[in-house]
């Protein structure tokens, strides 16, 4: 089976790299010349645990190719996935202009049918208009040729990406026709091996499914958040009461942990888009308005509780931050909550130093030289007047706590993500505060 993959982002890099890994050929077309020529090199410009390895050998052995051309390859192929950006725009929604185009190019090039999958994450409604768009290239063009339109959303998690594309928990497939339908099960039939489920549509439940997930998950994370701040208010420990409510079955553990925001290219986009989506059709999403509203103020947290317990002069305070990604395992600092904390330490006049494991050089894309870079954690705190935890990196875990009571000006740590123990930290002599507690 051939397929096209427009976009080599995360998502249309992952999809790609994964269809060829279950020997699928798979040409990924992106406009962006020097891109197509270091992945045809082998040089990837993401970061996800073993995306590396995947590409390099599919490429290998002939079932994963690049170019930038869509004309060259969709004779061959029987599906295009659409995986170009959707950047939110001013006001918040979604910007087409990226979907659009691709379905343009789609209607202009054709020549037998072929189906559009929609990959990106895009408000309901979309479908529709990338329909009219290829329907008026076909007039322009004076043809009939058949084609379908499908909408695929990814539920992708960046750092478990690959284990997430090859076992996912399901597959959402809106389709318009049992013709469209069958060649989509065709292609994701190897992967119902581990028995998991491909539920199938119409198309705006589909789109409205990833918007719907995200938005959820954004929920329970900025609900846990307010009742963490509640607790500190009145005396509760934040880790009792969600080991409590996530003990209730209708609840569950996951998503109840709390913290110093949310991050990243989804949740943030994602929220912020189906409240844009809702108001264009007079409704007003009362909950996620209030979900986005806590976020906001939870990346602040952390500077708050910085200035309580170091005062309101932090001129000349050497603050190191562990942690700049959104989250462990990725690069990505899309909305992190490190970009908000290391802004408002630079406004209050701090000597900031900064260290992730992956994450440096995008920190330096974003920054540039205004803060220090430090060579590892424990330099990171050298002379330190506090230590600031942002992402929950396993090799932060696990700190020689002895070294650093040592090395550090003023022993503070100011716990993020919740992942230290306030009595180990308190028999080094640390003053510790966390989220919720």
């Amino acid at each position: 089976m051939n397929v096209a993959v427009v976009g080599t982002g995360y998502v249309g890099l992952v999809s790609g790299a994964c269809f060829a890994e279950m020997g699928v050929h798979v040409a990924c077309v992106d406009i962006d010349k020097d891109k197509i020529e270091r992945l045809s090199k082998g040089d990837i410009p993401i970061y996800e645990p073993g995306l590396d390895e995947m590409v390099r050998r599919n490429a290998s052995e002939g079932r994963l190719t690049f170019t930038t051309s869509l004309a060259d390859v969709i004779d061959d192929v029987s599906l295009v996935f659409s995986a170009v950006g959707t950047p939110p725009d001013e006001d918040g929604s979604a910007d087409l202009k990226y979907v659009l185009n691709v379905a343009r190019e789609f209607g202009q090039r054709i020549k037998r049918y072929t189906v559009l999958v929609t990959k990106s994450t895009v408000p309901v409604g979309t479908a529709r208009k990338v329909k009219e768009a290829i329907q008026e290239e076909l007039a322009k063009r004076g043809e009939d040729i058949p084609f379908d339109v499908a909408s695929n959303p990814e539920f992708l998690k960046e750092g478990a990406a690959i284990k997430d594309f090859m076992s996912p928990d399901r597959v959402v497939v809106g389709v318009e026709s049992e013709r469209a339908r069958d060649l989509m099960l065709r292609l994701y039939r190897p992967f119902m091996l581990n028995n998991f489920r491909v539920i199938f549509t119409d198309i705006p439940s589909a789109e409205m499914i990833k918007y719907a997930a995200n938005s959820m998950l954004a929920t329970r994370i900025s609900f846990m958040n307010d009742i963490a701040n509640l607790c500190e208010i009145v005396g509760a420990d934040v880790e009792m009461v969600r080991r409590g409510i996530g003990a209730d079955t209708r609840i569950g553990r996951k998503f109840l942990y709390p913290g110093c925001g949310y991050g990243g290219s989804c949740f943030p986009k994602d929220v912020k888009a189906l409240i844009k989506t809702a108001e264009k059709n007079g409704y007003r999403m009362r909950v996620l308005q209030a979900v986005e509203e806590v976020n906001e103020y939870q990346k602040t947290v952390v500077f708050a509780k910085l200035k309580k317990h170091l005062g309101e002069q932090l001129e000349g305070k050497v603050i190191a931050v562990w942690g700049l990604a959104f989250k462990p395992e990725t690069d990505d600092m899309r909305e992190a909550t490190s970009l908000v904390t290391i802004d408002l330490l630079l406004q209050a006049g701090c000597r900031v130093r900064v260290f992730d494991p992956v994450a440096m050089d995008e920190c330096r894309r974003r920054i540039g030289d205004k803060v220090e870079y430090a060579k590892d954690m424990y330099d990171a705190v050298l002379d330190a007047d506090a230590m600031l935890l942002l992402t929950e990196w396993k090799q932060f875990r696990l700190p020689s706590w002895g070294v650093m009571k040592k090395t550090m000006r003023n022993a503070l740590v100011i716990d993020g993500r919740n992942i230290y123990d306030p009595t180990e930290l308190a028999e080094y002599g640390f003053e510790y505060h966390c989220i919720g507690k």
